[in-house]
Formats: structure tokens, C-alpha cells, sequence
């Protein structure tokens, strides 16, 4: 005898699936990042740093660092039965910019991954989601060699609307990243409902 639904219970969930980027600057923290927070073994596309490609990477405060990300990284998190959140690292150097318009699309928004050693790497990022109306959230990425700044002080320094979420992160704890992925979300959501009701008024 064949059961029907109610008497096995739910019918299976297709799961609503959402994506978010995470971006930022040459040897942030990215992959490091996704790998943290994945369900799977990620998905990494790097390569060795080499000599020819010195000139165009600047690895000073990140001297350790001997590979780098050529196309993206991907990860998987199910949040729920019926939500599975997908992780896409960036490239972060500027050869790489033309590929992060296709991975920005459908995405509900972004982690821009900061360093304080190197601040300004993460301006151009903090610039692409502003100018395409992408919600992001700023995470500072707290490297053990790193000086400790005033959350204030930091978002000064990048010129953030007072809107935008910015915290403090270890992009090598899984917890911690979970913490910015779901900062991500609720600031997503509390920025399309603002849209909506700038719209309806």
C-alpha cells in the first residue's frame, strides 16, 4: 500500500536558495572565509603567485600568502530545511574585476572583507556594491598581527553611510562567519523593505 502525503507526512521542501558574495581586497581573508563556513569542501580555483605575476601583486603585510584566487571560490550553508545560502569568494585583484558582475547577479548582497593593515584595498569593493544598490556588510578581519581599531574609527576611514553594518570577524572561525552571514541577510531584508516603502510612498 502506497502512503499518500498526510499520512507520510511533508511532501520533500525544494529549498529557496540565496546567494552572497564575499569580496575585498588582495589576500584578505576570502577563501579563508568560505572554506570556514561550507557544509561541502569548497570549491577553490587558485593558482601560485609567480615572479611574472609579482609586479601586479602587491603581497607586502601579506609576505606569507603564496597562492591567489583566479575565478572564485564557492561554498554551500543550509540556514534551514527550506534555505540553503551560497557562498561565492571573489578575486580580489584588479585583472580579475570583469568577473565579478556575473557572480554579483541574483546575489542578495555582500561581505566586504577587510584588513586594517591594508585598508584601502577594500575601497574598490566597498564602491562596486554602492554604485549597483547591493547591500553589504564590512567585515573586519581581525589578523592576530593587525593593530585593534575603534569600530568607529574604521568606518570613518571608508567613508560608510551610517547604514551600513560593520563588525568584527575571524574569517578563520566558523561561528564568527555565521555571525556576518547573518548580518548579511537582515541587513538585505531591512534594505528591501526601506526600498519598498520609498517606492509605495
Amino acid at each position: 500500500m502506497i502512503l499518500g502525503r498526510s499520512e507520510r507526512g511533508k511532501a520533500p521542501v525544494e529549498p529557496v536558495t540565496l546567494k552572497i558574495l564575499v569580496a575585498g581586497g588582495f589576500g584578505v581573508g576570502k577563501t579563508t572565509m568560505v572554506g570556514a563556513v561550507s557544509e561541502i569542501k569548497p570549491l577553490r580555483t587558485e593558482e601560485r603567485l609567480t615572479e611574472a605575476g609579482r609586479p601586479v601583486d602587491d603581497t607586502s603585510g601579506v609576505e606569507g600568502k603564496h597562492t591567489t584566487t583566479v575565478a572564485m571560490d564557492f561554498g554551500r550553508i543550509t540556514l534551514r530545511e527550506d534555505l540553503v545560502l551560497y557562498v561565492f569568494g571573489t578575486p580580489g585583484q584588479d585583472r580579475f574585476w570583469f568577473l565579478w558582475d556575473e557572480l554579483a547577479t541574483g546575489a542578495l548582497g555582500a561581505v566586504v572583507l577587510a584588513d586594517t593593515r591594508r585598508l584601502e584595498d577594500c575601497f574598490p569593493a566597498v564602491d562596486y556594491f554602492e554604485r549597483r544598490s547591493i547591500p553589504f556588510v564590512v567585515g573586519v578581519n581581525c589578523f592576530e598581527d593587525a593593530a585593534r581599531y575603534p569600530v568607529e574609527d574604521v568606518r570613518q576611514a571608508l567613508d560608510l553611510d551610517p547604514e551600513v553594518p560593520l563588525v568584527l570577524c575571524d574569517a578563520r572561525e566558523r561561528e564568527s562567519v555565521k555571525e556576518v552571514l547573518i548580518g548579511v541577510v537582515k541587513h538585505a531584508m531591512a534594505y528591501a523593505a526601506t526600498r519598498r516603502q520609498t517606492v509605495t510612498t
